[in-house]
């Protein structure tokens, strides 16, 4: 038995997580914070974290990554790619005509997070521009808070998942303004991951460059170009030591178990840069 953390049952996460433990036994435990998803695999509770660390429309996740850097040492086990598609979620009775069409103007309310809601701006503007926007911290939350209402014409923005768990219709599905908009996750834990395999692998490694080094970045991707090591992803961030002091997380398409990676790297640490290896990982994409 696999036990997993993550965000609020019903979400994205939910969808995508039991999309990649599909023919595994696996008890989960929800909860409201990435801060507390973390702190049960760092702590033991839990096998592993899941975690939506990058998105088609809205870009990293800094938060998810800064925890992963700064608070707890959980090397990624697998990343998996997983739609991201947000639904229009209310009472049937209150918000269609006398037709069984969705009345738009019967809406009076919208809530979501403000991501999803971020995702689905095209049908907000064109139909609901009358209704309140509330932002909420979660779909799955804001789902429940429509169904727990006595107002007439609230509306969710959320998961098909979350309609289903709180008993409430689909008014409209797939709302989203992109149909290609999906979501990286990371299983984050020290347990490896073994339930699936994949031709994909992928390593990601955390550099601190060297203080008064001009050039220093120039020489870390030479170091992976003349080898032809390809990076699918190169982002910034602040250190917190001081400002304009950063890290760099590199996503790179090769495992370590090569030649040309380890090598790569230890030509960035005899430059001086501290370098760590936040994990070597299979990679899986989504087949709907």
């Amino acid at each position: 038995m696999i036990s997993a953390a993550l965000l609020p049952q019903g979400s994205v996460s939910d969808e995508a997580a039991r999309y990649l433990f599909a023919s595994t036994e696996t008890s989960w435990s929800y909860y409201k914070s990435i801060a507390d998803v973390f702190l049960s695999t760092a702590g033991g509770k839990t096998d592993y974290s899941i975690i939506p660390i990058e998105n088609t429309i809205e870009g990293s996740v800094s938060l998810h990554m800064d925890w992963l850097v700064h608070e707890v040492q959980l090397p990624i086990q697998a990343e998996w790619v997983f739609p991201s598609l947000q639904n229009l979620i209310g009472r049937a009775e209150e918000c269609l005509d006398e037709q069984g069409r969705l009345d738009y103007a019967r809406i009076k309310k919208v809530l979501s997070h403000p991501v999803a809601m971020a995702q689905c701006t095209k049908l907000l503007r064109a139909h609901l521009a009358h209704a309140e926007m509330e932002h909420i911290g979660s779909t799955v939350e804001a789902v429940a808070m429509v169904k727990e209402s006595r107002e007439a014409g609230w509306a969710a923005i959320g998961t098909r998942a979350g309609a289903a768990l709180h008993g409430l219709d689909l008014l409209q599905e797939e709302i989203t303004d992109h149909n290609n908009n999906f979501t990286r996750f990371l299983l984050v834990g020290d347990r490896p991951f073994t339930e699936r395999s994949s031709d994909t692998c992928k390593t990601t490694i955390h550099i601190t460059l060297p203080e008064d080094y001009p050039g220093a970045l120039h020489q870390v991707l030479s170091a992976f170009a003349w080898r032809r090591i390809n990076l699918s992803r190169i982002e910034s961030r602040p250190t917190k030591r001081m400002l304009g002091s950063y890290y760099f997380v590199i996503d790179i398409e090769m495992s370590m178990d090569t030649v040309l990676l380890p090598a790569a790297l230890e030509e960035i640490r005899a430059i001086g840069c501290q370098v760590r290896n936040m994990g070597s990982y299979p990679s899986f994409q989504y087949e709907g």
